[in-house]
């Protein structure tokens, strides 16, 4: 008798009778039929699979999960891999066009590709299918209510809602809101020592986010460390913009800074002040400081300080994906109803730059899976979305983000002065993230080469929040300094001193060098004890507004 063809596994016949045979024997119990039919198609395309895994990437968390190890849902993974790394490739190979082109359809096609992903589908997604069927289909309801509540709200929700209070477990740190305008509350918090430094600290927020990125809860409170290390400290709590503030400019914002130190300079009696930016306040805060060194008030700010921000926008980050005629044009039109942008519009933009972690995670947890929402005071502060004034938004994105201006000298003016960045000689310390993809330390690099006066630069472990949000006491990350004299950002990583843990020190240090003089935590320096008075308890009621 012939021997029986031999058939590889994945045209075996008798494979795929038993695959039948087994699940039709487990119908009456839909779990055991599900595991019978994979177990059986795992056998007939297990070859397949072992000859493909290098195609595999081991870093990528989406498909971690050992359930993804299954053959069938192991050959959907490298499947979505090949052709991601086909159409990622095609786009970078493009003829005859241009760079920032090039850029934009590469980060489209990025984007396309992650909503591709099988493990954003609840029927491809193995870990998915399991937990539906461990609940009878409860995590899928409850992914549907997750999703319903997100559609309402217009917004993807990241963390508990429930789980923040501010002024309580958030926003915490004591203190005043002692002046206030149409435009922002000045917060002057309570000292924490006996003396402090005579010359006081005023911090800029940015206004396309709530100041209290830097008073998290009190293990991750810059405000808090500062106050602790014996410094008055005052914060700018932005308002959200309405209806009322269509009209408002960037001038207003650069008026406003100087409000603010003016403020604290007479309200303390002294003659300056330290000054930090963040982001898109440090680039307005160097605008500022163009502005008082060209009209006799540079000496009001002894120190400046820049969080991630950025002048010099040539290099700006995948952020100038958005940026072109046509997106200003889309962001005049969604502005148009009201004078503002709604800050839901802007979130979503910072979301997709980092669409596998900020959306399509939170799409697998909270709508595939049904899991319950962590409370993350990080998460919870990025959802605290806040609106934009249209006229202003629209001349940003243009005049910096797009045309790069206010490097070049006398071609932006604000207050009737023309910006000269070159006749900024305040002291200056820099600090970047070294995986920013807001404010790329490429690009914040180039601050230091517009400014006349003594600068510091410092490059810090991880993005635009951790890096900037990393206290001593977590001991995470790390920073990079160098004495040298560096021609490039390339140069200064090559000949830079690694140093474990937070620059918060490193930076208190550099400015404590600037002035070490100490006066009574009396009088003034109590809010609401000099001529500054008590409004409201802090954090202010423009932190809440929505």
């Amino acid at each position: 008798m012939a021997d029986s063809p031999k058939f590889p596994p994945f045209m075996d016949p008798d494979q795929f009778a038993k695959m039948l045979e087994g699940s039709a024997a487990a119908a009456a119990d839909p779990m055991k039929a599900y595991r019978a039919a994979m177990d059986a198609w795992g056998t007939i395309l297990a070859p397949l699979a072992k000859a493909g895994r290098s195609k595999v990437d081991p870093s990528d968390r989406r498909f971690a999960a050992p359930e993804w190890e299954h053959p069938v849902f192991d050959l959907m993974r490298q499947g979505y891999q090949v052709m991601s790394d086909y159409m990622l490739g095609a786009a970078d190979q493009l003829d005859g066009v241009a760079d920032s082109d090039k850029a934009k359809m590469g980060f489209a096609v990025r984007s396309m590709i992650e909503a591709m992903s099988p493990a954003n589908s609840p029927f491809t997604n193995p870990v998915a299918i399991e937990r539906a069927m461990e609940t009878n289909g409860a995590s899928l309801m409850a992914g549907m209510q997750n999703l319903m509540t997100d559609v309402q709200r217009g917004q993807l929700t990241h963390t508990d809602s429930a789980a923040f209070k501010l002024g309580e477990n958030i926003a915490a740190t004591p203190g005043k809101v002692v002046h206030q305008t149409p435009l922002y509350q000045l917060i002057q918090y309570d000292p924490a020592t006996p003396d402090v430094l005579a010359t006081p600290l005023i911090i800029f927020p940015p206004w396309i986010n709530r100041f209290y990125i830097l008073d998290l809860t009190a293990e991750k409170s810059f405000i808090k460390y500062c106050v602790d290390q014996g410094i008055t400290v005052f914060v700018v709590s932005w308002k959200s913009a309405d209806s009322s503030m269509k009209d408002i400019i960037w001038d207003d914002y650069i008026a406003a800074q100087i409000d603010a130190i003016d403020t604290v300079r007479d309200g303390l009696g002294v003659p300056d002040v330290h000054a930090i930016g963040y982001c898109v306040a440090g680039t307005t805060l160097a605008a500022t400081l163009a502005v008082l060194a060209a009209t006799g008030g540079a000496d009001k700010v002894r120190s400046a300080t820049f969080f991630t921000a950025q002048v010099d926008f040539s290099t700006g980050g995948e952020l100038l994906n958005f940026i072109d005629d046509n997106q200003i044009a889309m962001v005049e039109t969604l502005s148009a109803p009201h004078g503002y942008l709604d800050g839901r519009f802007l979130a979503l933009t910072f979301n997709m730059l980092r669409g596998k972690d900020l959306i399509w995670s939170t799409v697998v947890k909270n709508y595939l899976l049904g899991e319950d929402y962590p409370a993350f005071d990080l998460l919870h502060w990025n959802g605290d979305v806040t609106n934009l004034p249209a006229k202003w938004h629209k001349a940003y994105l243009a005049d910096l983000y797009r045309d790069n201006r206010l490097v070049v000298p006398d071609s932006l003016s604000a207050l009737g002065t023309p910006i000269d960045l070159r006749r900024v000689q305040t002291p200056s310390y820099i600090q970047a993230g070294r995986e920013d993809h807001i404010a790329p330390a490429e690009s914040v690099w180039k601050l230091q080469d517009h400014f006349s006066g003594p600068v510091k630069f410092l490059l810090a472990g991880s993005g635009h929040i951790a890096g900037v949000v990393n206290p001593p006491a977590q001991n995470k990350y790390q920073y990079w300094t160098n004495e040298g004299i560096a021609g490039s950002l390339a140069e200064f990583i090559d000949g830079a001193t690694e140093t474990k843990g937070s620059w918060w020190p490193d930076w208190r240090v550099w400015l404590l060098d600037k002035g070490d003089a100490k006066v009574p935590a009396t009088g003034a320096r109590i809010p609401g004890e000099g001529t500054l008075k008590a409004l409201e308890s802090a954090p202010g009621s423009y932190v809440k507004a929505r």
